[in-house]
């Protein structure tokens, strides 16, 4: 089954010209050489326009979307809320694998990533860090396990291994 996958850049400066969006770009590559359909980046500032962005994604019927930025810890970074207000039901084990991957790789700030991921319908939805690095590492940490987890989204059953 092939799947349609969003990527949504979260940055206020971004969304306002300031600041070139290279976390993006990342996904989409990452996403494409893993044979999903990708659209994107859409870039917005957080907040508000992020919620209405990924709420238009799931209307769109995107099986998959990806956030970049808005995870860290200042003031203006409300992705995972604003995500927590769109998901139906959260999914823990895919945020705290990019969260390990970064600190197994050697990167001890991985760790202040508030990112979050969770189903809603039956879309996925997986924040990620705005850094380039995080993106790269984000997709290494998700690949192998993105495929099995829409195909259980969309109703399919465990794989049985003998």
């Amino acid at each position: 089954m092939s799947y349609r996958a969003l990527v949504i850049t979260s940055s206020n400066r971004a969304a306002r010209g300031e600041w070139e969006d290279t976390s993006g770009p990342i996904l989409v590559a990452g996403l494409t050489q893993l044979g999903l359909d990708v659209v994107g980046p859409r870039v917005v500032a957080d907040g508000e326009p992020l919620a209405e962005a990924l709420e238009q994604g799931v209307v769109e019927g995107f099986d998959l979307i990806l956030t970049t930025g808005g995870t860290g810890h200042t003031p203006q970074d409300l992705t995972p809320e604003m995500t927590r207000r769109v998901i139906e039901r959260e999914s823990p084990g895919l945020a705290e694998a990019v969260r390990n991957y970064g600190v197994a790789g050697g990167v001890p700030t991985a760790v202040l990533s508030r990112g979050i991921a969770g189903i809603v319908g039956q879309t996925l939805i997986v924040n990620l860090p705005g850094s380039p690095g995080g993106c790269r590492d984000g997709i290494a940490a998700l690949g192998p396990v993105i495929p099995h987890a829409l195909d259980q989204i969309h109703g399919g059953d465990h794989q049985r291994t003998s």
